[in-house]
Order: structure tokens, then C-alpha cells, then sequence
């Protein structure tokens, strides 16, 4: 079979996470792999954010938690020490799309690297709050940019299962 099929096969979303640290050069592969996402018009009207900074990290994952309505101790994160966070500008009619596109390059590269990842969602939510507008402000981003999602990576802390057997009629032929 295909190499990237079977890499698209084995990517599953890791919800326990090892608190070593991913360096930079990983991350940043991750992240040129999703530049390459598509997007509408190839307009690229997508940002992300490398979040390692733990004090940066554990407040935004407290937002979350409060968010999601969870007691005040959960880890939306799953003790990831690594957030990757994808807006888009929503000025562009695709942009929740390009955005989703995005974060499935970061997860499937992720895996590539030998690192966990999952998609976290209410990055919406969050940066829609005026602390998260103004980190944005604070790092030059102007316009109208709405969270997509949290792509959270790490070194797996979990026995990695394989893909459970596909719901049927899955597929209408």
C-alpha cells in the first residue's frame, strides 16, 4: 500500500502525554506542514501560534477547562507540553475550512515525527475573549481572526492502539 495512505491510516489522537519537552526544530517542521494545507483561492488566510511557554500553556488550558465546563483540575491538554494554535481570518468565506485542512497537516505530521497529537477544540471561544485578542494585538495580528482549534503534540504517554474497525455504511457505493 501507498506510504501516505498507511501514514493517513496510522495517526490516532493521543490523549496522555510525557512532560519532555519537543524541541523546536520538530515544531517547526510540524508547522511547514501546514503551510502546505489547501486552502480556498490558495488565499493562506490562516495563522498559527507555537505555544511552549508553560505559564502561556496552563492559561490558555485553564481557559479551556473553564470553557468546557470541567473541574477546575482537568487538563484539556492531556499534559502536552506543546500547543499549536490555528486561526483563520474570517473575512475569508473559507476559512473555517482552511483552517480544518491545517489542522489535519499538523496532526499527520506530527505522527510522521514519531509525536502524539489531537485536535482540542474552543479555541473559538477563547479568542474571542479580550485577553486572547489582545495576545494577538500584542504579536501584530490584526483583522478578524476566529480559534479554529488546538493541535496539542507531545511524546505519547499512552500505548498508541490500532484504528478501531469502520462504522459500516461508511461508504455509499
Amino acid at each position: 500500500m501507498n506510504n501516505v495512505i498507511e501514514a493517513l491510516k496510522h495517526r490516532r489522537s493521543i490523549r496522555k502525554y510525557k512532560s519532555d519537552p519537543v524541541s523546536e526544530e520538530l515544531l517547526n517542521q510540524i508547522v511547514e506542514a501546514g503551510e502546505y494545507a489547501a486552502s480556498g483561492k490558495g488565499q493562506q488566510a490562516v495563522i498559527t501560534l507555537t505555544i511552549t511557554n508553560k505559564e502561556l500553556r496552563d492559561e490558555l488550558s485553564r481557559d479551556n477547562c473553564l470553557i468546557g465546563g470541567w473541574k477546575e483540575d482537568f487538563d484539556p491538554f492531556y499534559g502536552a507540553p506543546a500547543v499549536i494554535v490555528v486561526l483563520a481570518n474570517k473575512e475569508r468565506p473559507t476559512y473555517v475550512y482552511d483552517g480544518s485542512l491545517v489542522m489535519g497537516n499538523l496532526m499527520q505530521a506530527a505522527d510522521a515525527l514519531g509525536l502524539g497529537s489531537c485536535w482540542i477544540h474552543r479555541a473559538k471561544e477563547e479568542f474571542e475573549m479580550d485577553k486572547y485578542k489582545k495576545l494577538l494585538l500584542d504579536l501584530g495580528i490584526e483583522g478578524e481572526y476566529e480559534g479554529i482549534g488546538h493541535c496539542i503534540i507531545g511524546y505519547p504517554d499512552q500505548e498508541v492502539k490500532a484504528a478501531p474497525r469502520k462504522k459500516r455504511n461508511y461508504v455509499i457505493k
